[in-house]
């Protein structure tokens, strides 16, 4: 154990280094002797020092700490004095009497000082002292410093003192403003309204922001008395209040003279310079609705810029959607400029009422080409089977975005099974996109009839023809197209070779003969085909595979010899330790590394004594290698 007097000795010395550790020392092992020598540490222009005796106090707190740098705060050393202030913040409340008799010091600096530490007490014991300061203290500034501080600790038996201050300097009513805010009391409630008639502009907006953050109801009531009263600033700062209070929803609630009387403070608060106080008009207009609401709200999102502004922009479309199919959101989509059509649309894509599809649907011929894509795309959200007829006349649409929402409505969405030969026809559309999402779509509905069309397109002498052929009848169901896919496996195109392939990937292990089918193309001659053998293979749930990728790891070419390493390793496979430990020997650089990365991934005492041995290799980027797996097994091991 570390004795005390020796502490103090090794304190008293002017070693910084013998100081930082004497220093931490008293503060483990608790050393009250050593507190004033520590104190006086603080005023060392050595910052280590310094921040070790201020560790120190803090770890020894209680009385004798307080009372030893209670005497800085007079300090005119900035930095000691602002340290005292720390440490006391942090164990002053261990000694109230001391605190207590600062407050009623003479100098208001140190007053200042006393009221801020009692802020960060946390105990309801400083209330009192606190509160008496707020009204009694000659100086302003300790009057500010105790009013931040009741904030601070923000107890409920503050707000009373709190009311009375509001009569106080502004200086002061900010502090108490603020405080009052985050204390939540519904009591204040009260105090802070009738302090609106009697204060300035600046205060008067400081209030109703109070008012709005407390949340009390019973505020509402005369915050919209005044209303008429206030100026347009602070009465769109009361509409704010008023909706945070209330959440929009429960406007609704005010009966139908009131919520017409607010509806127009809200249009107003809607051209505010601030953006906070817009977006809750946007919110109560969202809630009281009515044509004019929707026509500023409209107005309001289409000025708003969505790429900067995203959750403001989908805020006012929220807002609008609240209010339903109105004549301005038809009004803009028919008639309105760019931004309001686009608006528009963004609203009746998620406005699932029972007149939108039609409204969607009788505009769309006298939309500009650019919005149609949009306009289809809401209609394909909202318009289930009241759609089909329209996206089924909108399979010849020039317009390729349109043509592709079409498709996409019919086949994946509704699975529309008389839009099947229309869709297999766009199969010979010259864009690949058309083409893709027709096939998608094709295979979604599929049937007898699809399946017929299928079949006679893998026999097709066009080769693209066939590849789609063959991806569309593996997607729908190998079994029973067995006959296709070993045909295609044999096809002289290799990108077909390689989607029958792709085919049987799912029913590898699961449908008979899959696995032979696959495993037949391991001698291909076309390299990404033999790949596609190597990544079928690595993801097939039978037992039976290792034998064929072990055959893969002789290939002639490198990166089907790398992926079949990898599939190794993806499974597990600790059978091929002796396979890989060979290929760390082989000439190519690539493979010889991999072999060695897959043996750490594998694991195992033969993949780890088989690393070790590498390890000493002349080559040193392999032992490199093999240190890596190596410290990697053992992270492994030590994560267990």
């Amino acid at each position: 154990m570390v004795d005390c007097n020796e502490l103090c000795q090794r304190l008293g010395g002017d070693d910084p280094d013998v100081l930082r550790d004497a220093a931490y020392d008293a503060g483990e092992s608790g050393c009250l002797a050593a507190v004033p020598l520590l104190a006086h540490l603080l005023c060392s222009h050595n910052l280590g020092v310094q921040e070790a005796a201020d560790r120190a106090l803090r770890r020894l707190g209680g009385k004798d700490v307080v009372a030893a740098v209670k005497p800085l705060l007079r300090s005119d050393d900035a930095p000691a004095r602002n340290a005292a202030m720390d440490i006391l913040r942090d164990v002053g409340g261990q000694d109230f009497p001391t605190l207590l008799e600062l407050l009623h010091d003479g100098d208001p600096d140190i007053r200042i000082f006393a009221s801020d530490i009692l802020g960060s007490t946390d105990s309801r014991l400083a209330v009192g002292p606190l509160c008496e300061a707020l009204l009694k203290d000659p100086e302003v500034n300790v009057r500010y410093q105790a009013a931040v501080s009741l904030g601070e600790l923000a107890f409920a038996e503050a707000a009373p003192s709190l009311g009375k201050a509001l009569g106080d300097d502004e200086w002061v009513q900010f502090a108490v403003i603020e405080a009052l805010s985050k204390i939540r009391d519904a009591s204040s409630v009260g105090a802070l309204v009738k302090a609106l008639d009697k204060s300035t502009d600046l205060v008067a907006s400081m209030i109703v922001d109070a008012l709005g953050e407390i949340g009390n109801i019973k505020a509402v009531t005369m915050l919209l008395k005044r209303m008429d009263a206030s100026p347009e600033v602070l009465r769109n700062k009361i509409v704010k209040a008023v909706v945070r209070i209330l959440g929009g929803k429960a406007l609704t609630l005010l009966s139908p003279a009131e919520r017409d009387r607010f509806r127009g403070y809200l249009l107003g608060a809607l051209s505010d310079d601030e953006d906070d106080v817009q977006d809750a008009a946007v919110s109560g207009l969202g809630s009281v609705g009515g044509e004019e609401a929707a026509q500023a709200v409209l107005a309001h999102a289409a000025r708003l810029d969505r790429d900067h502004l995203p959750e403001r922009y989908e805020h006012a479309i929220t807002a609008l959607r609240d209010m339903g199919l109105t004549e301005a959101l038809g009004e803009a989509l028919r008639q309105g400029e760019a931004a309001q059509r686009a608006v528009a649309l963004d609203v009746l894509a998620a406005l699932p009422c029972p007149q939108c599809p039609a409204l969607l649907m009788d505009a769309f011929a006298e939309l500009p080409a650019s919005f149609q894509p949009a306009a289809a795309k809401a209609l394909a959200a909202i318009g289930g089977e009241t759609a089909v007829e329209f996206f089924l006349g909108q399979l010849g649409a020039d317009n390729e975005a349109v043509l592709l929402e079409a498709v996409a409505f019919l086949g994946g969405g509704m699975r529309v099974a008389s839009a099947g030969p229309a869709l297999f026809a766009l199969l010979g559309h010259p864009s690949d996109a058309v083409k893709e999402a027709a096939l998608d779509a094709c295979v979604a509905i599929g049937g007898a009839e699809l399946d017929a069309r299928f079949r006679e397109l893998a026999r097709s002498d066009e080769p693209m023809d066939r590849l789609m052929a063959v991806y569309a009848l593996g997607r729908m169901g190998v079994g029973e197209h067995m006959d296709i896919i070993r045909e295609a496996l044999a096809d002289e195109i290799p990108d077909i070779r390689k989607i029958a392939l792709e085919a049987l990937a799912d029913s590898c292990g699961h449908e008979e003969g899959s696995l032979s089918l696959i495993v037949s193309r391991l001698t291909d001659e076309s390299r990404d085909v033999r790949l596609a053998v190597v990544e079928v293979l690595g993801g097939c749930d039978s037992d039976k595979v290792y034998t064929y990728l072990e055959q893969a790891l002789d290939d002639a070419d490198d990166w089907v010899r790398i992926r079949a390493v990898e599939a190794l390793g993806a499974r597990g496979e600790r059978e091929a330790v002796p396979r890989l430990l060979e290929l760390a020997g082989e000439p190519s650089k690539l493979v010889a590394m991999k072999a060695v990365e897959i043996l750490g991934e594998i694991g195992g005492p033969e993949a780890f004594q088989a690393l070790l041995g590498l390890v000493g290799d002349d080559d040193p980027e392999l032992a490199g290698a093999a240190e890596a797996a190596i410290a990697r097994l053992q992270d492994e091991q030590g994560e267990r």
